[in-house]
């Protein structure tokens, strides 16, 4: 009797499941135009104009969630004079991989490059936050030829004492993390989804609304729960294989990150990679969290158009780049 209501009651919690996948994705369709390249279907939005002076810039988001956290306090504005690209990574937003085990930085990083050769995009300035933070080095590293200039905000970079969530690991468990992903996780995670944000955003207050503005409950659909805790299991040891390479990095970097990040550690990532990445320029940032991008909006804008800036005034970048 007792293995009856258990598997009534998943059966019960796969059908919620199912009808919260169907309303969290009526509630927020799909933005911009799909790319198909080796093992995934990307999602970009591609805005602003085209023929803006400068390389265009390309905006990538964090664990957790989604272009719209890049969009909405940086994208938009940036769009109005240059051509921006934001990217759901694969597996989260509106972009699909075909593999789970496609989670590394390095990976990623050769599916976001196709995508930016298809589109015809040359040399970019990326902007990333967070975990894509790894992905921003190892696209510097990995296809210097694509990348003009590197923002990178709160960036992970460095192996970091301890592992990541716990319910991360569990999900990762052949089987148990299936059935739970595909059972309790979007029932639970509704309740937790706004305290967990709030948490990230400290010491800043969370924005009115930000969780249904970004769209951030995406997070709790099956095939993207399961890719986002792939993506946080594996990453430390990613990084741990790039770190030696970081001194070969020679586009021009600026860190952004916030002293009091409890998420990203300052101290373990954004200054020992100041430090190794030849003239890289750090900015940390008093009383501020992980969401660099909310909290000090102006002050990324104002350090790229001066990467833009210096860019166009550099002979040798501005020769490179018409080559590619």
């Amino acid at each position: 009797m007792i293995s009856i209501v258990a598997v009534a009651a998943l059966a019960i919690l796969a059908l919620i499941t199912q009808i919260g996948v169907f309303a969290l994705q009526r509630t927020y369709p799909a933005q911009g135009q799909t790319i198909e390249v080796s093992g995934a279907t990307l999602n970009i939005v591609d805005i602003g104009p085209r023929d803006a002076a400068g390389p265009p810039v390309v905006m990538i988001h964090g664990a957790s969630s989604n272009l719209e956290v890049m969009r909405q306090p940086l994208g938009d504005r940036l769009a109005e004079s240059h051509r921006v690209i934001l990217i759901d990574r694969p597996g989260h937003g509106w972009s699909t991989r075909a593999r789970l085990e496609d989670s590394t930085p390095a990976i990623q990083a050769r599916m976001i490059d196709e995508a930016l050769e298809k589109l015809g995009v040359g040399r970019a300035i990326l902007v990333v936050h967070s975990w894509a933070g790894a992905l921003g080095a190892r696209m510097a590293l990995d296809y210097p030829q694509r990348v003009a200039g590197l923002v990178m905000l709160a960036p992970v970079a460095y192996p970091w004492p301890g592992g990541v969530g716990r319910y991360n690991k569990v999900v990762g468990i052949p089987v148990v993390g299936p059935l739970l992903a595909y059972t309790i996780t979007l029932p639970l995670g509704l309740l937790l989804t706004e305290p967990g944000v709030r948490g990230v955003f400290r010491p800043q207050l969370m924005p009115q609304g930000f969780v249904g503005k970004t769209a951030t409950p995406l997070l709790l659909r099956p095939r993207e729960f399961l890719a986002n805790a792939r993506d946080l299991v594996t990453l430390k040891a990613a990084v741990a294989e790039q770190v030696p390479r970081y001194a070969n990095i020679r586009a021009p970097t600026v860190v952004i990150t916030g002293e009091n990040d409890k998420t990203v550690s300052t101290n373990v990532h954004s200054r020992p990679l100041a430090a190794v990445v030849p003239n890289a320029k750090l900015i940390v940032l008093p009383d501020v969290g992980h969401m660099v991008q909310n909290a000090a909006p102006d002050l990324v804008i104002s350090e790229l158009e001066a990467m833009i800036g210096n860019i166009a005034y550099d002979p040798a970048v501005q020769a490179a780049t018409q080559r590619f």
